[in-house]
């Protein structure tokens, strides 16, 4: 008895030992991974700074970390998507692994609209800045419609996307939360479609000291064509994408956890 006590003491400790090494490990190389993709990133973007064409580059370089946290993400992106020309992409935001997870359906010519707080990050903000992407102050509404109407004036000046997060922060798992307005007046202001990206819900689902963190999919849907709205129609057209993703995510959910409960990623 006190043999077998003792070697299950001894096999906890080891596990307990290895699943803390790989969890600093994890932490270690994304941070260089990171600090590298920044820098070189940046130096690379000086020669063609605020060139829209740099945010898929570096959304895939980022992407290519998903692997590194134990997960597997799955992109469905239709083969259609490359010929949409400009648009608005709305997608929901969870939490920082974003960054390794939806960031891969990222599209060419699409640049984010993000925080203005977001340059202040040491490296990742300068080339947050520097690939293209539009800053916004949240706490200034005047400067929000500002950045709306700078929207619209460049995709009639451009071919150019842009990339909005219409829950306005991340839910952190309290599931899809209400959308702003803003990509909405934009759309309708400039004609040009919606098209709504989901992902599969990842609230708690990377623990940094577990090898296999599963399975994250990844969709995008069909534009919508926002021509047969209204100026006055914004709540209509939000209201309609809300449901419209969250039924999807839902969907996304099921899959996720049927396949995962059978092993078949």
């Amino acid at each position: 008895m006190d043999i077998h006590i003792n070697f299950s003491r001894h096999v906890t400790k080891d596990n307990s030992y290895r699943t803390f090494m790989l969890c600093i490990i994890r932490i270690v190389l994304a941070t260089i991974y990171c600090i590298l993709a920044c820098v070189l990133g940046s130096i690379y973007c000086i020669f063609s700074p605020r060139n829209p064409r740099h945010v898929a580059t570096f959304s895939y370089i980022f992407g290519l970390l998903s692997p590194l946290f134990g997960l597997k993400v799955e992109t469905r992106i239709p083969v259609e998507a490359k010929d949409y020309g400009n648009s608005i992409y709305i997608a929901n935001h969870q939490n920082n692994y974003d960054m390794v997870t939806i960031s891969k359906t990222i599209q060419r010519n699409v640049v984010t609209v993000g925080k203005k707080s977001l340059i202040w990050i040491p490296f990742f903000g300068t080339l947050y800045w520097l690939t293209g992407n539009l800053m916004i102050n949240r706490a200034n509404r005047s400067q929000a419609h500002h950045v709306i109407t700078e929207v619209v004036n460049q995709f009639r000046t451009a071919t150019i996307s842009f990339w909005m997060f219409p829950e306005g922060t991340r839910s952190r798992g309290r599931g899809l939360m209400p959308f702003k307005t803003g990509a909405f007046h934009a759309a309708i202001a400039a004609g040009v479609p919606i098209v709504p990206v989901c992902a599969s819900d990842t609230n708690d689902k990377v623990k940094l000291n577990r090898c296999n963190n599963g399975l994250v999919i990844i969709e995008m849907l069909p534009p919508i064509d926002v021509k047969k709205y209204g100026k006055n129609q914004v709540r209509e057209l939000s209201n309609y994408c809300h449901a419209l993703m969250k039924a999807k995510i839902n969907e996304l959910n099921a899959e996720v956890a049927d396949r995962e409960s059978n092993s078949y990623f």
